[in-house]
C-alpha cells in the first residue's frame, strides 16, 4: 500500500491561521517537503512539532521527485508545503504532484490560508470573478506584452509582486490597460498589514518612487 502525499496549506503570515487538520496532518505524516526548510522549521517549533524535513524548491524538484515518490511508494505518508499559502499556487509543487498521481499515489488537498482569495475579499472590488495571473515578466517588454493580453479580460486581474517592483508596475498598467482602480495588499496577515487603494494615477501620484517594504498583492480592475 502506497503512503499518501497531502498539499498542505499553511500561513502567508500569522502563525494562527493554520488550521486545525493541517497540524494534525504535519504531526502524522513520515516527512514534510518543504520550499525553505528554517521557514518551515519556524512553523513547526511555534507548534511544538519535529518532523524529518525534505528541501523541495525549484532548481532542485528534479532531484528530489524521485526521493518522495520513493518514500509514498515504500507507504511512507509526506506532506507538501511552500513558504506561504498553498504549494504549486505560484511555488514548488506541480512537477511533485504530477509525478504521484502518475504513479497512482493519492494526493490529498489540506486547505488553508491564500493571499489571494484574503486580499479579494477586503479589496472592494468586484469578487464574483477574477483571474490569477500570478507573477508578471521582470522586463519592461515583457511586461507590456503580458498586460496586453489581458485588455479585454473583464474578471479582477491578481498579481503577485514583490513591493520594489509596484512603482513600474502601475506605470505600465496605467499605459497598457488605462486608468483603472489598484488594489495593494501588502504584508497580508503580519503585524504591518496595509491595503493601498486608487486609481492608477493615484496610486502613483501617492507612491512616487516610495520603497515599501515585503510582498504584495496587486488587485486590477476588469475592463
Amino acid at each position: 500500500m502506497t503512503g499518501r502525499l497531502f498539499i498542505v496549506g499553511t500561513p502567508v503570515g500569522n502563525l494562527e491561521d493554520i488550521t486545525l487538520r493541517a497540524l494534525r496532518v504535519l504531526g502524522e505524516v513520515a516527512a514534510i517537503a518543504c520550499e525553505d526548510t528554517r521557514r518551515t522549521l519556524k512553523l513547526l517549533n511555534r507548534f511544538g512539532l519535529k518532523k524529518p524535513l525534505i528541501s523541495y524548491f525549484q532548481p532542485r524538484e528534479g532531484r528530489r521527485v524521485p526521493e518522495i515518490i520513493r518514500l509514498l511508494k515504500a507507504g511512507r505518508d509526506v506532506a507538501l508545503v511552500s513558504d506561504a499559502g498553498t504549494p504549486g499556487i505560484s511555488d514548488p509543487g506541480f512537477p511533485l504532484i504530477r509525478e504521484a498521481l502518475k504513479e497512482g499515489i493519492p494526493v490529498v488537498p489540506v486547505p488553508g490560508p491564500s493571499a489571494v482569495t484574503a486580499a479579494l475579499s477586503a479589496s472592494g472590488l468586484p469578487t464574483h470573478r477574477f483571474l490569477f495571473v500570478g507573477f508578471p515578466p521582470p522586463k519592461k517588454t515583457g511586461l507590456r506584452k503580458f498586460l496586453e493580453a489581458l485588455v479585454r479580460e473583464e474578471a479582477t486581474l491578481v498579481f503577485f509582486l514583490p513591493t520594489r517592483r509596484i512603482p513600474e508596475f502601475l506605470e505600465a498598467v496605467g499605459q497598457v490597460l488605462g486608468d483603472r482602480r489598484v488594489v495593494i495588499a501588502r504584508e497580508l496577515t503580519k503585524v504591518h498589514e496595509e491595503f493601498l487603494r486608487g486609481t492608477t494615477r493615484e496610486l502613483q501620484a501617492s507612491l512616487g518612487q516610495k520603497a515599501l517594504k515585503g510582498e504584495a498583492t496587486v488587485l486590477v480592475e476588469g475592463c
